[in-house]
């Protein structure tokens, strides 16, 4: 069938249990002519199409990796949801002209979220406010306290309140799907683990690339397709003897660990020196 949108999905679910293999084409590999498209001709052309090979294909795993990408696709855009919220929450601040950003490094951790339940409870003295922060933190107690002078009115602190709410639902929403993640994929624990251990990875990480390709990753024949499907080799496009800059397309599922600061190679441009570099005049 061909993928269009989300619509073929209820009928993929309805046909798996029927049929041994289905086929997912790209619909930009299976265009029809200007004025000649219509259901029976589509239906046509896709098959004759699928056995020549000339459709590309889609990855659709089987139903169990397709709940595990279900819940870590969910909580990935919770973690999106809560750091937009959390520079809401700076853009509302420095509307009040509290500059508590610059006395605490995290916004929302230990003290920061004190000082911020009491500014939402109605808490407007500063000297008071800077009461609340740990001893622990790298600016002095009057410090502090002149980052909280500033002018909260009502809203303020009623629209502070709002995004405190919302943001203890994204941390129990994002707890309740760890807890879903770990039971779904309690078979391949082992394989979480030692994903994990790779550098620039974690258990989020790992949990979310094995959701993606599978715990074997049988799907893929060999490394250098599940890197090209992944998006974490450049392309090449070679034009009269000259290649422009390489791009990557990472895809947003797949989490890239962090490469390292050091070699060209990882992440990093090789500089050349002008004088070594060659003009597409000169060949």
């Amino acid at each position: 069938m061909e993928s269009t949108a989300q619509y073929w999905k209820p009928i993929w679910l309805d046909l798996e249990p029927h049929f041994h293999q289905l086929h997912l084409a790209q619909a930009h590999s299976n265009r029809a002519p200007k004025g000649r498209k219509h259901d029976f001709a589509d239906a046509q052309r896709l098959t004759r199409r699928l056995l020549s090979g000339e459709l590309i294909l889609s990855f659709v795993p089987d139903s169990e990796q397709r709940d595990w990408r279900t819940i870590t696709r969910a909580k990935v855009q919770l973690v999106r949801d809560r750091v937009r919220l959390q520079s809401q929450l700076e853009a509302l601040l420095e509307e009040t002209r509290i500059k508590l950003s610059s006395g605490i490094s995290e916004l929302l951790g230990f003290s920061g979220r004190r000082i911020l339940e009491a500014l939402a409870a109605g808490e407007s003295d500063p000297v008071e406010l800077a009461k609340l922060g740990d001893r622990r933190l790298r600016c002095s107690r009057e410090e502090l306290a002149d980052a909280l002078r500033g002018q909260c009115q009502p809203l303020h602190r009623q629209m502070l309140r709002l995004f405190l709410e919302r943001l203890d639902l994204l941390d129990r929403q994002t707890q309740q799907l760890d807890h879903m993640a770990g039971t779904a994929m309690q078979p391949y624990a082992d394989a979480v683990i030692r994903l994990a251990e790779v550098p620039g990875f974690g258990p989020d990480s790992a949990q979310q690339t094995i959701a993606e390709v599978g715990a074997q990753a049988k799907s893929f024949d060999s490394a250098a397709q599940f890197v090209s499907w992944a998006g974490l080799c450049p392309g090449r496009q070679e034009s009269a003897e000259h290649n422009p800059e390489f791009s990557f397309s990472q895809r947003q599922q797949i989490p890239a660990p962090n490469p390292h600061s050091g070699s060209p190679g990882c992440g990093q441009k090789e500089r050349v020196p002008l004088s070594e570099r060659v003009s597409p005049m000169d060949a």
